[in-house]
C-alpha cells in the first residue's frame, strides 16, 4: 500500500521547483535577505539599542532600520557594513559558494 505522506523537500519541489530553477532560486534569495533582516534585529536586541539609537549612530533614520530588519535584502553591502560594524560593533562574514 502505498502512502501519500511527502517530505518537505518533495513538497517544495512541487510548490516552488526543483533547486536551480529560476522561481526555487528567488525564493532561497529572498529567504537569505529576510534572515539577514532577522539577524540584524537579533544583534541590536541583544546590544539593548533601539532602531533610532542604531540608525542615529549609522546617520540613518530609525524607518530605514526598520525596513532593513523586516526585508534585508533593501541594502547596499556599504550599509550592512556600517550597520555591523560601526553600529553594533560587530564583524560581517560573507561566503561564496560555486
Amino acid at each position: 500500500m502505498k502512502s501519500n505522506v511527502k517530505t518537505w523537500t518533495q513538497i517544495k519541489d512541487e510548490k516552488f521547483g526543483k533547486i536551480g530553477t529560476p522561481r526555487r532560486d528567488e525564493l532561497i534569495r529572498d529567504f537569505e535577505s529576510f534572515k539577514i533582516g532577522y539577524m540584524l534585529r537579533e544583534a541590536r536586541e541583544k546590544k539593548k539599542m533601539t532602531q533610532e539609537e542604531l540608525g542615529t549612530k549609522v546617520s540613518k533614520k530609525r524607518t530605514f532600520i526598520s525596513r532593513v530588519e523586516n526585508d534585508g535584502s533593501n541594502m547596499t553591502l556599504r550599509t550592512l557594513y556600517d550597520i555591523v560594524e560601526k553600529g553594533l560593533g560587530g564583524k560581517v562574514k560573507i561566503k561564496i559558494e560555486i
